[in-house]
């Protein structure tokens, strides 16, 4: 028992923390409302703009064994809660702090 408490310890401390930086936004053909009324807005102000495509960014640090185990867990965060499979595309960048 007190090999395995051990052992537990050691890949606890193993456990290196990640940054990681996930950006959510709309597919392509999805309305974007807000991102239509800010381009008008800039027109409006007197920017050139074409378009504007309003997007959602989490940062968060994240306890993981490797940074192939940070992707996984951010992937399964996207899926499960911060993007809309349906609607949303993500790109995910991690960095180990």
């Amino acid at each position: 028992m007190m090999a395995k408490a051990f052992k537990s310890a050691q890949i606890e401390h193993l456990r290196m923390k990640w940054r990681l930086r996930i950006e959510v936004g709309l597919k392509p053909g999805h309305s974007d409302p807000e991102g239509e009324t800010t381009a008008q807005l800039l027109k409006e102000l007197g920017y050139k703009i074409d378009s504007v495509t309003v997007s959602k960014v989490y940062t968060a640090v994240l306890e993981a064994a490797s940074k192939k185990d940070a992707q996984a867990k951010a992937e399964e965060m996207c899926n499960r809660l911060l993007a809309n499979p349906t609607k949303d595309h993500y790109s995910i960048t991690i960095e180990e702090t």
